[in-house]
């Protein structure tokens, strides 16, 4: 009895066997039945502006049908290049994620086609108390006085100037994998050549301060400036027009106005003792 207990055993061990064995061997045909390439990847962490070399990079076997656009098979294809981003271990070296072929690296190697860089200095209440970090977009507001017509006392005005404009570095530092806020004395920002020529002359003539904005607001909004009256919500003061002694008559009785009046766009008449007052503003 004890026999055929254990032959039972036996036989089920091998069975067990049997059928792993079938089925690993399965699985490694259909492994095998996926073509797959040679994808060029990062082997360490790399941070933009950086020039590649061979101890950066490793090959791994991707599959055919999930190639993803732009990706090398050979690592001598990519060595020497420089990223225009910052790329993670693991992560394909791709076409779109490179400066262009002779580019020597560096800052000037993530500025966009057609952009520029230019550093303002800031200090730790401009430069939003450090948060506005590399790959951060933030608007740019000038404080200055400002000459509306000819021999009028100029006034306070704040106007922002540009907007949505990409920190490039902070001091320098150009990292975009930061997160914690860095106070330094100068922010490097990516400009048109025009905004450049603007924010040159918006800090010659007031003082700059930068607002960080939320990183999916790509809105524009077109703002004419606060100023001092504006900001205290003060209006400007009733100028009186001219003063002249009227008639006696019932002050419900319509009079003609002088001609200075009629030019106003609005009047008050007041009578009083006889005296007539007229302000328009």
């Amino acid at each position: 009895m004890r026999n055929m207990r254990a032959i039972v055993l036996l036989l089920l061990a091998l069975l067990t066997g049997l059928a792993a064995a079938v089925y690993a061997t399965g699985w490694v045909q259909r492994r095998a039945g996926i073509a797959s390439n040679k994808v060029v990847v990062a082997a360490v962490d790399v941070q933009l502006g950086n020039r590649l070399n061979a101890q950066m990079l490793q090959t791994v076997d991707w599959p055919s049908g999930a190639m993803p656009p732009g990706a090398f098979t050979d690592p001598k294809l990519v060595q020497e290049r420089v990223l225009r981003t910052a790329v993670l271990r693991g992560e394909p070296i791709l076409e779109g994620k490179l400066a262009p072929v002779g580019t020597t690296g560096g800052l000037s190697a993530v500025i966009a086609e057609g952009k520029r860089a230019m550093t303002v200095r800031v200090n730790d209440v401009v430069g939003v108390a450090g948060f506005a970090l590399p790959g951060n977009h933030v608007d740019v507001v000038v404080n200055a006085q400002q000459t509306v017509a000819k021999g009028d006392e100029p006034r306070q005005i704040s106007k922002t100037v540009l907007e949505h404009v990409l920190v490039l570095a902070v001091a320098q530092e150009a990292s975009r994998d930061e997160t914690k806020p860095k106070v330094v004395n100068a922010v490097t920002l990516e400009l048109s050549l025009e905004d450049a020529e603007k924010l040159d002359l918006a800090r010659s003539v007031g003082t700059l301060s930068l607002v960080l904005r939320n990183q999916m607001d790509k809105k524009m909004v077109a703002t004419k400036g606060m100023t001092k009256d504006e900001l205290w919500g003060l209006k400007q003061p009733l100028q009186p027009v001219s003063t002249a002694p009227a008639a006696t008559a019932k002050p419900q009785a319509a009079r003609p106005r002088p001609a200075a009046v009629a030019r106003a766009s609005e009047c008050v008449e007041v009578v009083h003792h006889a005296q007539r007052q007229v302000t328009c503003f």
